[in-house]
């Protein structure tokens, strides 16, 4: 089972657009709002703690049990950002070599709690080379692990706001991956790049979201140039609203 649609909390629990895209989809934590400092315990205490040291610790053999807890953590904070392995290795104590966050990035994936997506190249070894974007399966987990943060202060400053929505974005993207069958990447070149793309067959779909933090969306034609995609979805802004992005129907782009 995935994490809940915003249709299936905003039917359940009457969340609007702005609270799923904060508070994310896990619905255990429903119950502690407004009460955002009960709120991010839950999450902590209910579902982080038990996912790290049973769902991961636990069935699999981690060599750095305190190097997956900073990762999670970085990663979670940094959800929607390009992070190189190099600079994380920078900012983790005992972090080793490159290989070993790679890897148990991919353990953290497999777990459906954090990924770091590659980016789309027509080779495999431009994919796998590529500095990992990161992303959340749930926004709550970005939320709980960026300190200091609060509802009304990432509602209220529109590039924090715009990271928030990017990273909505994604969750729901790769919820519906496993779903839909197909695979997540992102794109980018120099200055230009596209949020994500969806690669299903010879099926190419470019996905930008627009967003406090970037409202131009050039590398979207610039992509579609070089590479095109099928269909191009705006998202956000002025283009398709957020609700009807979230409940639409992502199949019919990939039929």
């Amino acid at each position: 089972m995935g994490h809940w649609s915003y249709q299936e909390m905003h039917e359940a629990f009457g969340w609007n657009i702005d609270q799923y895209v904060y508070f994310g989809g896990y619905p255990g934590s429903a119950s502690y709002l407004p009460d955002e400092k009960r709120w991010r315990k839950y999450v902590r205490d209910a579902i982080v703690a038990p996912a790290i040291e049973k769902d991961v610790l636990q069935t699999t053999y981690i060599y750095k049990p305190a190097l997956m807890h900073q990762l999670f953590h970085l990663g979670c904070a940094y959800s929607g950002e390009l992070l190189s392995f190099n600079k994380m290795l920078g900012m983790l104590q005992d972090a080793g070599n490159a290989t070993t966050l790679a890897n148990y990035l991919e353990i953290l994936g497999e777990s459906k709690l954090l990924i770091g997506l590659q980016k789309y190249a027509m080779d495999n070894a431009r994919k796998y080379n590529s500095i990992p974007k990161l992303q959340v399966f749930n926004n709550a987990l970005l939320t709980v692990m960026s300190d200091g943060m609060t509802f009304e202060k990432a509602y209220t400053h529109p590039e924090l706001w715009g990271r928030w929505v990017e990273s909505a974005v994604g969750c729901y993207l790769l919820d519906q991956a496993d779903e839909l069958e197909y695979q997540l990447y992102y794109w980018r070149e120099n200055n230009e790049e596209v949020d994500f793309m969806i690669v299903r067959g010879d099926k190419l779909v470019a996905i930008e979201v627009k967003s406090g933090r970037r409202q131009q969306n050039s590398g979207l034609n610039t992509f579609n140039q070089k590479y095109h995609s099928q269909y191009s979805l705006v998202v956000g802004g002025n283009a398709m609203p957020l609700e009807q992005f979230f409940s639409g129907n992502l199949s019919r782009l990939l039929e």
